[in-house]
């Protein structure tokens, strides 16, 4: 989430979900976004804190994947990415116990964007959980696949699990069938701010058509 502040206000104008491959640059557009003025929320971030110790996220997980998974008395990510980008079925089952919460935590923030924002959602696996018959607008980020394998392996990804990660998400073509606009982040910085000025017009057009 971009916001520290929340303002309390009504529900927002407009409900936007972001989405795209992993290493196709959302985040860096998500940001661009909120440079205009989006109040963006962080799906990821999100999943991290429904999961904390003492959260019952936290008490779900452990009871499902063991205490192998935990250091130093917290749930450590990269373990648990080994279990369930491995496995299909384990994967569903944290997604079971994970995304009711984040849905949760989500509606409790867009309750505080007010009447006039642009809440931009950020969902990685937004075609995977058929989550886009929620938003009124779906954006997706796309990027070339080898830069985005570099991008991973600049992050400290084995090539094992990049490979692993990314087969286990949505292809480009599944994205796009569900999107209402595309942003490529093959580029430069410049290019990409660009693309995403052209479309915070359309959704400020957007805002402003359901105003009326």
């Amino acid at each position: 989430m971009c916001s520290s502040d929340l303002p309390s206000g009504k529900a927002a104008s407009v409900l936007v979900a972001l989405t795209g491959g992993i290493g196709s640059g959302k985040s860096t557009v998500a940001d661009a976004f909120a440079s205009h003025g989006a109040f963006v929320i962080d799906s990821d971030q999100l999943a991290r804190s429904v999961i904390e110790r003492g959260t019952p996220g936290f008490d779900e997980v452990v009871a499902r994947f063991g205490d192998s998974i935990l250091v130093d008395g917290e749930i450590d990510r990269n373990k648990l990415g080994e279990i369930v980008f491995r496995d299909e079925i384990s994967r569903k089952d944290l997604e079971g116990i994970i995304h009711p919460l984040i849905r949760e935590a989500t509606a409790e923030l867009v309750k505080y964007a007010g009447a006039n924002a642009i809440v931009i959602n950020q969902i990685p696996l937004l075609f995977e959980t058929q989550g886009a018959k929620r938003f009124e607008f779906v954006i997706t980020v796309e990027a070339n696949l080898e830069l985005r394998k570099e991008r991973l392996r600049e992050r400290g990804m084995k090539e094992y699990e990049v490979e692993r990660r990314i087969a286990a998400q949505a292809s480009d073509a599944q994205r796009r069938s569900i999107s209402d606009a595309v942003i490529i982040n093959n580029g430069s910085i410049d290019q990409l701010e660009g693309r995403v000025e052209e479309v915070w017009k359309e959704l400020v057009a957007k805002k402003n058509s359901n105003q009326l």
